[in-house]
């Protein structure tokens, strides 16, 4: 009986902690969007492409990265992977059929700014994985940021 407490105890100690990580990265994701947000809105379209087409730029920060597109599913940049930029994505699919694009466009710019879940491939480990995203639409412009957590 005493073996299967502590256990219990054990998974609820793993799942709270798992819970607070997953909110921290959340939190952080949202930050960072938020502040590329603020930084396209105050910058140059140039300058902001750049920046956050930067793997080594203020927009990355560990497995966090920013990606800019437009209402119309262009990819602007993306750090992580440069060739896409220029690329319509608006009918992009994730691996189970989801047209994540159209519900994060739909999102920034019905909403303003919102999360969305899709599946997608990690860049670190190169695994399909399910991945959340806070998307914030740029006021003043047809540009959105996101930034996601692979969970």
């Amino acid at each position: 009986m005493k073996r299967v407490f502590v256990g219990l105890v054990a998974i609820a100690i793993i799942m709270v902690g798992t819970t607070c990580i997953w909110a921290s990265q959340e939190d952080d994701a949202k930050a960072l969007a938020e502040k590329a947000a603020a930084f396209v809105k105050a910058n140059e379209k140039e300058e902001c492409i750049a920046e956050i087409g930067n793997p080594k730029g203020q927009f990355v920060k560990g497995d966090l990265y920013v990606v800019i597109q437009n209402t119309k599913g262009v990819n602007l940049a993306n750090p992580m992977a440069p060739g896409l930029a220029g690329q319509n994505h608006y009918e992009l699919k994730d691996p189970n059929g989801k047209y994540f694009i159209k519900e994060v466009i739909e999102v920034a710019t019905k909403k303003g700014s919102g999360w969305v879940t899709y599946v997608w491939a990690n860049p670190a480990t190169k695994k399909v994985q399910a991945k959340k995203s806070y998307v914030k639409m740029v006021d003043g412009t047809d540009a959105y940021v996101l930034c996601g957590i692979f969970q």
